[in-house]
């Protein structure tokens, strides 16, 4: 893998500009990983680490980069104590991680105001590379219109006319929604009726299942992920549910839809990775991962290691400290296991495919059928100002 590794760099030092540079020596760079590893999004957290310990160990740059660890709990009062933690007790060069939105929301004054660079492995948070962006703040995971624009106008394009939308009631889940139903309204689709269901309390989607199916909507289309994306759909499969699910591709992410069982068979989705893409990149990816961990990788995964390819392009570009860290990270290219990635300078946020997948089953359990692959998708500037 360190192969797979040396093209990648490669392919990142043209994009930051087609010179020959020297190599610094580097100096440690201090990171603070700055993720759940409790609660809800535990399993994200933690997969997110993995991905990016892994991208610094293939490199065999491990000796460069000392980490510290800060558990964000998915709390945004939390996320912004341990930012400010990290940046005023431990003295990082660079935060990486965040999951939640609503702590990335938290998190944005701190983090701009402290000048320190944050690479969001994450969080959608449509704001933070829109009208709220930063210098400081890039984000090499989607947005949360990125996610979702394309699915709206995909499903409209295929013959669905309507749809009924759930979701949790945070930002996230708002942002998804609003995202999806303004494509899918604008390419001819009507919403026939929405709810959101109180973050991390819902237990039992009984009730809104049931409004769902009785809206007479041609699809139900949603947003969950992690152990509420789990809850869902076995509880749509317990229901029997007519009504075809679609939604975000975290609902049947490839790391626990195996505990969502047959009722995830079926289920449409779109993401920006899934471990079936047939590329040498992700093959390559896929074996590695496999390899170390024994599990399939998820998007989760993919975002921590290309965090951890960002940030070394980013400090062989220009030096370990923060005021160069975050100066380099707009210019960062390269192919990877997801396909062609790039920094959009313009709100620097990650210029990336999505892709529309069935979940299937197949010789060795559920997994992921690609059915279509919408190219390059962008964020419009949405406010940004650098």
């Amino acid at each position: 893998m360190k192969s797979l590794f040396a093209k990648m760099a490669m392919a990142t030092t043209l994009g930051l500009g087609m010179v020959s540079v020297q190599l610094p020596a580097h100096a440690d760079t201090k990171v603070g990983l700055i993720l759940p590893y409790t609660g809800t999004y535990a399993a994200l957290g933690n997969a997110i680490t993995d991905g990016f310990n892994m991208a610094i160990e293939e490199a065999g740059r491990t000796d460069e980069f000392s980490i510290v660890t800060e558990d964000t709990e998915a709390k945004p009062p939390v996320g912004l104590a341990k930012a400010r933690k990290l940046v005023l007790q431990d003295k990082v060069d660079v935060m990486v991680g965040v999951v939640s939105s609503g702590v990335l929301g938290a998190m944005r004054d701190f983090v701009h105001q402290s000048q320190t660079p944050l690479i969001v492995a994450n969080a959608g948070n449509n704001l933070a590379t829109g009208e709220n962006c930063s210098p400081y703040i890039v984000r090499v995971s989607f947005s949360n219109g990125q996610i979702n624009r394309p699915m709206g106008t995909w499903m409209a394009e295929n013959g669905i006319k309507t749809v009924y939308t759930l979701a949790p009631d945070y930002s996230a889940g708002h942002q998804m929604i609003e995202s999806f139903s303004a494509a899918f309204t604008a390419a001819g689709g009507e919403i026939a009726g929405s709810d959101f269901t109180p973050f991390g309390q819902t237990k039992d989607f009984g009730p809104y299942l049931t409004n769902a199916q009785s809206s007479g909507a041609d699809a139900i289309f949603v947003f969950y992920a992690g152990g509420g994306a789990i809850n869902f759909v076995k509880q749509y499969g317990s229901f029997d549910i007519k009504t075809p699910l679609y939604g975000s591709g975290f609902l049947t992410s490839p790391l626990y839809v195996a505990a969502e069982g047959d009722a995830a068979i079926g289920v449409r989705a779109s993401l920006h990775y899934i471990p079936t893409l047939d590329t040498p990149e992700n093959k390559a990816f896929v074996d590695a991962f496999m390899a170390k961990h024994g599990t399939m990788p998820s998007e989760y995964s993919v975002q921590g290691y290309d965090a951890g390819l960002a940030l070394m392009a980013a400090v062989d570009a220009g030096g370990a400290d923060k005021k160069n860290i975050a100066a380099a990270l707009p210019n960062v290219s390269y192919v990877g296991p997801r396909g062609a990635l790039e920094i959009d300078p313009a709100t620097n946020n990650i210029v990336q495919n999505i892709y529309v997948y069935d979940t299937v089953m197949g010789d060795d359990g559920l997994t992921q059928k690609l059915i279509d692959t919408i190219p390059s998708v962008r964020d419009d500037v949405a406010g940004c100002q650098m």
